[in-house]
């Protein structure tokens, strides 16, 4: 079966500078702790994702494309990863400016500054360069993904968007008639509702919200 637009799909992926080899994200655990990586806090094992839908970067979520499950290497420029660097986000910001807030910055800090995350590259006479490119900007890409399989029940559909969207583990969800009824610990937001059913109906159109 290959693999169309908003189809659910599981896989596992190791990712990787291709320059300099290193692994800036995983799914395996034990790969994790080999390499020094492991995260207590971060959830190993396979994940499900939407098909372009933008779960994963642009040229990964392309190439998926008319694959079939197994294993694969690909490959991907800046342009189709995380973007080319840009020189305008590289900031000169007065240290005042920091000392305001009671943030005192050192090279490797990150700064959230009107919304925007960035990295302090040096501090001196009174000035703090920070690099707002994502950290990955301009690097190639190499990952080596195995596709487990593409999920057909609507119930792990369901239960795969409301993860990707609001990171909810614990849905109940009844499926009667094609309509879906989600019963959830805590309660969804307002807003997050709509995206939800707006991005149901893209996906999962066999069903519907109750």
């Amino acid at each position: 079966m290959k693999i169309k637009k908003n189809d659910f799909i599981e896989l596992e992926y190791t990712a990787r500078i291709k320059q300099t080899n290193q692994i800036f994200d995983l799914t395996d655990e034990k790969l994790a702790k080999e390499n020094n990586l492991y995260n207590s806090n971060a959830r190993y094992g396979p994940v499900i994702i939407c098909v372009e839908q933008h779960d994963l970067v642009p040229g990964l979520d392309h190439a998926l494309i008319d694959k079939e499950p197994g294993n694969y290497i690909i490959e991907l420029d800046p342009k189709e990863a995380f973007g080319m660097r840009n020189s305008k986000l590289i900031k000169i910001i007065p240290i005042s400016n920091f000392k305001k807030k009671e943030i005192y910055p050192y090279p490797g800090l990150q700064v959230n500054r009107d919304n925007m995350l960035g990295i302090v590259r040096s501090v001196s006479s009174g000035r703090v360069i920070v690099d707002f490119n994502h950290p990955l900007a301009g690097k190639d890409l190499v990952y080596n993904i195995k596709i487990n399989k593409v999920i057909d029940g609507n119930k792990e559909k369901i239960n795969a968007l409301l993860k990707m969207l609001m990171n909810i583990n614990d849905a109940d969800i009844e499926i009667k008639d094609d309509v879906a009824a989600i019963s959830l610990k805590k309660g969804m937001p307002e807003e997050a509702q709509e995206e939800f059913k707006n991005m149901l109906s893209r996906t999962v159109p066999a069903v519907k919200n109750a």
